[in-house]
């Protein structure tokens, strides 16, 4: 299968691990509200579950919680998987200790031992710092998110599965000053940029270079065909314009030729009329210099108009 352009940012961003504790824990929290789940026990301890369809999300979980917290873990097949909300979530944290300091540290339970309220969001207290925001949105795009691919179109997308993860998404990206916008896909909330540079300006502040590198070749590259296209089609639009003139001033020349004669022309429009049947395909400038004494355009513009309007009175 072809890597995607989006993979290839996915696979960049994972291999990006913050250095500080505070921004491990904002990306970790990401993570475990995409696409984890928690169930406390009654008789103390608790355990962590994770979806694992998502292989890039798993191993960046794997990644922090070894750095952030020193452990070691993989999926627990000894413990039964969960279902919730048509997802299929596996154990990977089990042990009573690892579970609840974890949860301490992302701010994810209460004083009495209980699970937070509006838990479809990262507690606010770990994205007080800008570092943490980009933690926050490098490890959510890991889970939710995805981009077109630069040569085709410029889209780049977080699909949340409630208001309140998008309303964060959305506060988040606003922090630094990018306007995204959402819509309502089926039962999802899409959060979207759809402007070129807003989307490099996303892959800055995720620290996702090499793939902002890639996109900003591409838009040199289409920007510079949009400008060659525009100017030869402008161009083109010029010559057939100039065709279509000389072929009706030609045309009119003639009329005159045949119904007038030159004879009757004064010095200056005479040699003008006789100049353009010479040269049927020259510019303006052209015609100039071979007048006697030489004209500029405006001046072989002024000429050429007059011997048309002649033509056009004669026809009349």
């Amino acid at each position: 299968m072809a890597i995607t352009y989006s993979m290839r940012v996915k696979e960049e961003l994972l291999s990006h691990v913050a250095k500080a504790r505070h921004c491990q824990l904002a990306g970790l929290a990401a993570i475990l509200k995409m696409e984890g789940s928690v169930t406390l026990h009654e008789m103390g301890g608790g355990t962590i579950y994770i979806r694992t369809d998502n292989v890039i999300s798993l191993r960046k979980c794997f990644t922090i919680l070894k750095k952030a917290f020193n452990i070691d873990t993989d999926i627990l097949d000894t413990v039964a998987e969960k279902r919730e909300n048509g997802h299929v979530y596996k154990a990977i944290v089990n042990d009573a200790d690892a579970v609840s300091s974890i949860l301490m540290a992302l701010k994810e339970i209460n004083e009495d031992g209980t699970l937070r309220e509006n838990r479809d969001v990262v507690s606010p207290l770990l994205l007080r710092n800008q570092c943490c925001k980009r933690a926050f949105l490098r490890d959510t795009f890991l889970c939710i998110g995805s981009i077109s691919d630069p040569k085709k179109s410029y889209h780049l997308e977080f699909v949340c599965e409630s208001k309140e993860q998008a309303n964060q998404i959305l506060d988040v990206l606003r922090d630094f000053e990018l306007q995204p916008k959402m819509v309502i896909r089926k039962k999802y909330y899409v959060v979207y940029l759809k402007e070129g540079e807003e989307i490099v300006d996303l892959l800055n502040i995720m620290e996702a270079h090499i793939s902002l590198m890639e996109l900003e070749n591409l838009r040199i590259y289409k920007d510079m065909r949009n400008s060659v296209n525009r100017r030869v089609n402008c161009e083109a639009a010029n010559i057939t314009k100039t065709v279509n003139a000389a072929s009706r001033q030609t045309k009119d020349i003639q009329y005159i030729q045949q119904h007038y004669g030159f004879n009757r022309l004064s010095e200056g429009m005479r040699q003008m009329a006789e100049v353009r049947l010479e040269h049927p395909d020259a510019t303006l400038a052209e015609l100039g210099a071979f007048l006697d004494p030489p004209v500029g355009k405006s001046g072989v513009n002024h000429r050429l108009r007059k011997l048309s309007e002649l033509a056009d009175r004669l026809r009349t």
